[in-house]
């Protein structure tokens, strides 16, 4: 019986605990979302330019062969299809697409709730404290997404940075008597990763029916990048009006390099800004580390008074909307 209460007593800390952090979060969430709406609303414009006439209605219908034999036992699964109605779900799709994971979005959703859960009543079972199992549980559900981000922006660069030789190549190919589809064949066979996997994918796509312009509409819209927009919209408009498409992407190729070039540069001038924001955002987190370490007692006084718990969960909601503050104001887009 006591056990019993002792658990609901632990329980009604974690809420306790754990909403205003998730209201602070969400906050913080929502200021930098509406500060980054308002920065790509001049890019959203040009990617709707760029795309002009989507596809039809058949050519909306006809999704890659390739895609629906990988998803098809997803689709089979009740509590997959239950959570791929969520609005967060075809976003997280889209960043293991782009991290190149062949996961489930909606099964890696109810993975890391489940894992989550079951670590935070876990730990308060064995006697941890309330902190140490909201700490775990949003660990185990933030960590993941961290690590599709960075592996999704290192693998979006390196696939960039290899823009340039990729239309001079092309550009080659062409001008040796190669059509186009061979000239994407050749990209997929010489290029290392992650351009040979994009490629190949959109070269098997053609081979088993997709029409190759659906193909590298697909893969434009998968990688979500502008430069790949551009040769794609290239493609499609000298598959429409014909013309030297090798002349084209050797044009393409050079301004591509051109922005690659101002891109570091802007990167070396602003470094000094991101420093001085991952500094005050790390600062506060040492500063109490080392008082817990130091002076427990004092420190905890965050942790246990009602009213250091109120100022700790303004502290994060006012660091996180700091951070995304100094993060929008050196993201420069080129």
């Amino acid at each position: 019986m006591f056990g019993l209460l002792a658990m609901t007593s632990d329980l009604t800390t974690i809420m306790f605990i754990v909403f205003p952090i998730i209201g602070s979060v969400l906050l913080a969430f929502g200021v930098y979302q509406a500060v980054d709406d308002s920065r790509k609303i001049s890019r959203r414009k040009l990617m709707d330019r760029l795309k002009g006439n989507r596809r039809d209605k058949t050519s909306k219908e006809a999704e890659s062969i390739l895609k629906k034999t990988l998803n098809r036992d997803r689709s089979e699964e009740l509590f997959g299809n239950l959570i791929g109605k969520l609005s967060f779900v075809p976003k997280l799709q889209s960043l293991l697409d782009q991290a190149n994971l062949d996961w489930s979005a909606s099964r890696m959703t109810l993975n890391l709730g489940v894992g989550a859960l079951i670590a935070s009543l876990g730990l308060t079972i064995l006697g941890f404290s309330a902190v140490s199992a909201v700490g775990a549980a949003v660990a185990i559900l933030l960590g993941p997404i961290f690590y599709l981000k960075f592996r999704r922006k290192r693998r979006l660069s390196k696939l960039t940075n290899q823009l340039p030789d990729v239309f001079a190549m092309m550009g080659q190919a062409l001008r040796a008597g190669h059509g186009l589809a061979s000239a994407i064949q050749l990209i997929h066979e010489q290029m290392p990763d992650p351009i040979s996997t994009e490629f190949g994918r959109v070269f098997h796509e053609q081979n088993l029916g997709i029409k190759i312009e659906d193909a590298l509409l697909s893969m434009a819209d998968r990688l979500d990048s502008l430069d790949v927009r551009f040769f794609v919209t290239a493609v499609l408009i000298q598959r429409q009006t014909g013309g030297d498409l090798a002349e084209v992407l050797d044009k393409i190729g050079g301004v591509i390099q051109q922005r690659i070039e101002l891109f570091g540069l802007v990167s070396g001038l602003t470094a000094e800004g991101r420093l001085s924001g991952w500094v005050l955002f790390l600062l506060p987190v040492v500063v109490f580390g080392a008082s817990f370490v130091l002076n427990r007692e004092y420190a905890m006084v965050l942790l246990t008074d009602p009213r250091g718990k109120l100022m700790l969960c303004i502290a994060i909601g006012m660091q996180m909307v700091g951070m995304a503050m100094i993060r929008w104001i050196v993201n420069i887009k080129v």
